[in-house]
């Protein structure tokens, strides 16, 4: 009766993992973990959550405020290739990449603006 009893409870904790599995691996799921991402407005502002050919679009709202903004574009397209984030805003925001904020200049200032 006991081994009985314990076969019953293994198949249904397995029954359990595999169902979590499959719930994890829909595309539904995926989708929605994406637009999520989007809705929050976290995308493309956390390290590595950009693709490469995304850098320019934010790049271009990150520079919007400065009068320089041919370095500005430069510099962002450059930090935004190594670390493919940009911090959301047109100044501050770099503790939502690290990369970002610690990449240094010689003499130990900003790289990235």
């Amino acid at each position: 009766m006991a081994k009985t009893l314990s076969i019953v409870m293994l198949c249904f904790c397995l029954m359990l993992v595999l169902l979590g599995e499959i719930q994890a691996s829909s595309p539904a799921s995926q989708k929605q973990g994406q637009g999520s991402n989007h809705a929050n407005g976290m995308y493309g502002a956390t390290q590595g959550s950009l693709r490469p050919q995304e850098c320019n679009p934010r790049c271009t709202t990150r520079c919007s405020a400065t009068a320089f903004k041919k370095p500005c574009m430069f510099f962002c397209q450059k930090c935004c290739a190594k670390c493919l984030c940009v911090p959301p805003g047109t100044y501050g925001n770099k503790q939502y990449c690290p990369c970002y904020n610690n990449w240094k200049t010689k003499r130990g200032g900003p790289k990235c603006p």
